[in-house]
Formats: structure tokens, C-alpha cells, sequence
């Protein structure tokens, strides 16, 4: 039976490439030229990662950016351990907006953690675009939370340290991986029951 031992949900303004960065870390690919496509409610997709000597299933929900979807992507954070919220270094809107995410995630997951992410590190490093948002303000809006990367998911630059980090954090939570051996065992008890209960109903005629 599929499972998924950590949630980690997308958050962000429209544009600032949260998209891309679930590409980049599942794929391993970057769609250069692709035409800009609204994700619609939320998109879901997982991978296995390690940690601490175990392996463990993440699932991944990219929620949309739009505003007219916000009513529909609430419903994504519930039971989230982790969320990455992301912005655009050189879009000051898209910071301002970062706060609103966060405090909508706090009305449903008030102890999930929190990771903010700075998109697009590629276009900054090549002086394409400008820094509008204030690094100092960053870092000090960050150290309430669980950590700040500058990401590139045109060069894959900090995404996989990105991800590796939360499902370490969330290794050494106790209270979650309480959970995560909680359910694991659930799991294995319905397989087996199921197994059985095919042994039973199998046709040997």
C-alpha cells in the first residue's frame, strides 16, 4: 500500500517558480522556454528520500498561487509537516506576499515548519534582474523560522540541500516520527490482513 511519511506543501505568489522547483528536485529538469501554466488547486507528486539510515516517502503538494484559488488550496495544508514558502529576491511583492502565505498556513498547521525559499538565484548571479528584497530583512524574518535557502532551479543550485534539510528536521522530530512508526505499522497490519483475506477468497477450482 503507497504512503507518504512526511507532507510538504508549496507555497508562494503566481510566477515566482514553485513549479519549477518541484521539477528540478523530482526530475532533475528544468523546462527552458516552457510556456507559464497556472497550477490549478495543486499539484502532487513524491519521492523517496534517506535519512539517518532509512528511507522515507515524501509527498509534495505545489498549491497554486493564484488568489482566486486560495479557498480551494487551504485544504492542502492540513496535515502538512513541513512547508517551503516561496519568493522572488527581486520581486518585493512577491515578499510581501510570502507573509500572507504564512499566516494562512499558521490557521490550519500551526506547528508545521517552516522553510523560506528564494527563487531564481540563476537571474540574480547573472545581474538579469535585481535584488529588491533587502537581505538583512530576510535573515532577520527567517530566524523565527526553520531556515532560509537561495535556490536555482534552472541549475538545480540548493534545491536538493533544500529538501534534504526539512526531512532531516523532520527525522529528528520525535512527536512526527512517533507518527510516521504509528502508521507504518497500521500499514502493515492492513496489507497482511489483506493478503489473507485473497488467500481466502481465491478460487481453486
Amino acid at each position: 500500500m503507497s504512503r507518504c511519511d512526511f507532507k510538504i506543501v508549496l507555497l508562494g505568489s503566481e510566477h515566482v517558480g514553485k513549479t519549477s522547483l518541484v521539477l528540478r528536485f523530482v526530475n532533475c529538469r528544468f523546462n527552458t522556454g516552457a510556456p507559464y501554466q497556472n497550477t490549478i488547486g495543486a499539484a502532487f507528486c513524491a519521492k523517496t528520500m534517506h535519512s539517518n539510515g532509512k528511507d522515507f516517502n515524501i509527498g509534495i503538494w505545489d498549491t497554486a498561487g493564484s488568489e482566486r484559488y486560495e479557498a480551494m488550496t487551504k485544504m492542502y495544508y492540513r496535515g502538512a509537516h513541513a512547508a517551503i514558502i516561496c519568493y522572488e529576491p527581486s520581486s518585493y511583492a512577491s515578499w510581501t506576499r510570502l507573509r500572507h502565505w504564512l499566516q494562512e498556513l499558521r490557521t490550519v498547521e500551526e506547528e508545521c515548519k517552516v522553510y523560506l525559499c528564494a527563487t531564481k538565484k540563476d537571474l540574480l548571479d547573472s545581474g538579469a534582474v535585481v535584488r529588491e528584497v533587502p537581505e538583512d530583512i530576510v535573515n532577520t524574518y527567517s530566524q523565527g523560522l526553520c531556515g532560509h535557502f537561495e535556490t536555482s532551479s534552472k541549475t538545480g543550485e540548493n534545491v536538493d540541500e533544500l529538501f534534504q534539510k526539512i526531512v532531516d528536521d523532520c527525522v529528528t522530530d520525535i512527536e512526527i516520527m512517533k507518527n510516521v512508526e504509528r502508521t507504518r505499522v497500521q500499514l502493515a497490519k492492513e496489507e497482511e490482513a489483506n493478503k489473507l483475506k485473497s488467500k481466502e477468497t481465491a478460487c481453486y477450482c
